[in-house]
This record gives C-alpha cells, structure tokens and sequence, in this order.
C-alpha cells in the first residue's frame, strides 16, 4: 500500500482521515475543541494503524483552513505542515466548510440548498452556502457550488439567508436552535468528506496550493463575496 492521503482538519473538533484516494480506510474525531495539541498526533498514528499503513507511505496531506478559532486552526496546519515537510509530500489545503456541506449533501440528496454554520465564539458564527446541481435522485454525479465565499457574523444578520436553504447544519446552528434551527446533526468537519472534497476540486483544476488559515473576524475580513465552487458528490464512503 502506497500513495496515501491523511487529512487534517481542527476547525472546531480534532478530525483525522486516511485514504486510498477516495476510498477512506480509517477516520478519527474528538470533539475536546481545546485539547488539539494533545490529541492530534496519537489520532493520527490511530488512523494508520487501523489503515495497516504508515506514515512512509503518505504522498498527500489536505489540512482544513477553517474557519476556525486561532489555536485550533494552528495546530492542525503546523502539523500538517511539518508531516508533509518531513515526508516530502505534497500538501493542499481546503475550507473546512466545505467537509461538511459534502456530508450534508449526501445525507440529504433531495436538497438543493445547503448552509453550514459553526460557532465562531464571540456570539458569531462562521458561515457559508451552498447549492447542489446535477440530475438523478442521489448524491453520485452531482456537484455542490459554494456560491459565497466563508463569512463571520451574528446569528441575527445572516439568519433570513441561513434559514431559506434546504439544510441548516453545523456546530453554530446547534449553538443558537433558537434563530438557525439545525436541521441535520452534523456539528464538525470530517476530515474524510475533507479529503473526497479536496481530491474532486484538484481534479477540476483549482488551485488548493494555499495553506493558509482563514481567520475571519468582521474588523478584518470582508463581506462574503459571491463564488461559485463546485465539490464532486459521488458514494459515501464506508
């Protein structure tokens, strides 16, 4: 066994992957959002136990850009960083936002509209929206296209939008029932619908090559802009 992909992604729970392309032999999640550091490496040589591999046999490394809180976003980078560092493998980043609209997508293939909010601290939430495209009456063959580009802001602003979609999921959403009422259980990223996410962008072409964390906070960041970035859909993984 060669030619591995490990994801990392710390935007809110520890979540760890490996895959043999997009095939997913082995996940790992903890949702201690504050012990990162302390968790992060054993889940990972968990994960390549459980996938009969090691770290040797790793070539590519997706690490979630978040959003995320700093310490969490940090330390799943550097690690990502410095494990791709050691192995000379390649290293690619994407939204953690996008994980989970993935996810999402596949648990519910009758939506055409997917909103994904995390908690941002502060009394905020990170957030995104989606729309899914594409024919048949399941998720395989089908594409989410991100139509804004990751935001901050209070529950209160975003809610009309947030609530219009099809599906509401994501740790923010199950922080404030009250204003964006979750319809699904999902909470955090999993770095598996990571990297099946990451994989399919790449394959279309986009550039992945930042590795950069997205810090989004109203008094830095600007409003959300208008995009379209499409995520592959095809099975669920076992």
């Amino acid at each position: 066994m060669a030619n591995l992909t490990l994801g990392i992604d710390t935007s809110g729970a520890v979540s760890v992957a490996v895959a043999d392309g997009c095939r997913i032999l082995a996940r790992r999640m903890d949702e201690r959002a504050r012990h990162h550091d302390e968790v992060l490496l054993e889940m990972i040589d968990s994960a390549l136990e459980e996938a009969g591999a090691s770290r040797t046999e790793i070539s590519c490394i997706v690490g979630g850009r978040g959003p995320g809180p700093f310490t969490g976003l940090r330390v799943g980078l550097v690690t990502a960083r410095s494990i791709a560092s050691v192995l000379g493998a390649r290293l690619i980043g994407l939204p953690s936002l996008d994980a989970i609209a993935l996810e999402a997508a596949e648990e519910r293939p009758e939506a055409k509209t997917i909103a994904v909010a995390l908690d941002a601290r502060r009394r905020e939430v990170y957030w995104a929206l989606y729309e899914v495209s594409g024919e048949g009456s399941d998720a395989a063959g089908r594409q989410i296209v991100r139509t804004f580009e990751p935001g901050v802001a209070a529950p209160t602003e975003i809610a009309s939008s947030l609530t219009a979609a099809d599906v509401l999921v994501g740790s923010g959403a199950h922080l404030y029932p009250e204003i964006l009422p979750p319809t699904g259980e999902l909470r955090h990223a999993d770095a598996g619908f990571l990297i099946r996410a990451a994989l399919s962008a790449e394959a279309r072409g986009e550039d992945l090559s930042s590795t950069e964390p997205l810090y989004l906070r109203e008094a830095d960041a600007a409003k959300p802009k208008r995009r379209k970035s499409a995520l592959g859909l095809g099975d669920r993984p076992a």
